[in-house]
């Protein structure tokens, strides 16, 4: 039934957007509307196992609407929706209405503002609906089970229902702000009144602002306005929040720049594919030594005289005598050994 999760949502959604432009709360008006859409043709054509789960698909689509963020109106139009189509569902017997026990005391507090208000449709649908044991109370909104899909797919809520905020508006109305000012002269009265017999000390002390009720009245209509044009935005606030945007951007990069080229420019150690190479050596050279950055290879040695080059110099005729000595007692000592031929091994065959 996923398939007509879409389809059935936009219907509710049409329903319930022709009782807003209505502006009214009552079941009357919300069930010519009804009438009108012929919304109770929705059950037809299903088959019998598909009833009960094209029901189910149906009353939880609606029952999102009878709970926050909606306006009040909404949230009416979703209880009439509930009720309606609690009783023209095919399903037999019929399918509850699946409520969890975090949501309810939302409900409760939907019904007390529907008593306040003495709007009597609203409170008769829900006794009805209680009544009839309509609602199926739950631990969870929805049913746990193994699912296949990780993700769940989560469907965007209409703005148009939504409900603006006017807390604000609320807090701040012109019987507060005239309660303030008259607390305000008071206070200015029996402060002047104290200052002439008391110490100039206890006369500077101010526990009121001057300004507090024209600046209160302000921010209100500050909000309001700001909540009227939220969605028309001013071009040139976007074009320089844009061109900051930019400036910062190419400040990040070039102090990124720097920072890299001061790190390359630094002498770096030698990479790990260059460590194998053989160290070079200079026999002719004064100092035939490595360059402490090249590595040791211990496949090839170096000879006897660049390793005496590097820890003894001997300079002029000595070195020759003490080179043609060394050579001649090499000669006497070391014995002719016959050179080993390679052993052949015979190469297996699979």
């Amino acid at each position: 039934m996923d398939h007509c999760r879409k389809q059935v949502k936009s219907d509710c959604e049409e329903l319930l957007s022709r009782f807003q432009r209505t502006e009214s709360v009552r079941f009357e008006i919300f069930s010519n509307i009804w009438r009108e859409m012929r919304f109770s043709q929705i059950f037809y054509g299903t088959v019998k196992h598909e009833k009960r789960a094209f029901s189910r698909l149906v009353l939880d689509t609606a029952c999102s609407f009878l709970l926050p963020p909606f306006s009040f109106q909404i949230r009416v139009g979703g209880l009439y929706l509930l009720h309606s189509l609690y009783q023209c569902q095919t399903a037999s017997p019929p399918e509850q209405i699946r409520l969890a026990l975090k949501d309810w005391e939302d409900v409760k507090k939907f019904e007390k503002d529907a008593v306040d208000a003495q709007h009597l449709d609203v409170v008769y649908v829900l006794q009805q609906l209680m009544f009839r044991k309509a609602f199926h109370f739950t631990a969870m909104p929805t049913l746990l089970s193994f699912q296949k899909k990780r993700k769940v797919e989560r469907t965007a809520l209409c703005e148009e229902f939504m409900e603006r905020a006017s807390r604000p508006q609320e807090l701040i109305n012109i019987e507060r702000l005239e309660e303030l000012s008259n607390i305000h002269e008071l206070y200015e009265k029996l402060k002047a009144s104290v200052s002439s017999t008391s110490e100039p000390a206890v006369s500077s002390v101010n526990l009121l602002r001057n300004e507090l009720v024209p600046q209160l009245r302000s921010s209100v209509v500050d909000f309001y306005n700001w909540q009227q044009k939220k969605d028309g935005k001013v071009e040139d606030e976007d074009d320089d929040e844009g061109a900051s945007s930019q400036q910062e951007s190419s400040r990040r990069a070039e102090l990124l720049a720097s920072i890299k080229s001061k790190a390359y420019g630094e002498a770096a150690e030698a990479s790990k594919s260059r460590r194998h190479r053989q160290v070079e050596v200079d026999p002719t050279g004064d100092e035939s030594g490595p360059s402490p950055s090249s590595g040791y290879s211990r496949t090839n040695k170096l000879s006897l005289k660049a390793r005496t080059n590097q820890n003894i110099h001997i300079a002029g005729d000595m070195w020759k005598e003490a080179t043609n000595t060394t050579r001649i007692n090499r000669l006497t000592t070391l014995d002719f050994v016959p050179e080993e031929k390679p052993k052949k091994y015979i190469r297996f065959k699979w």
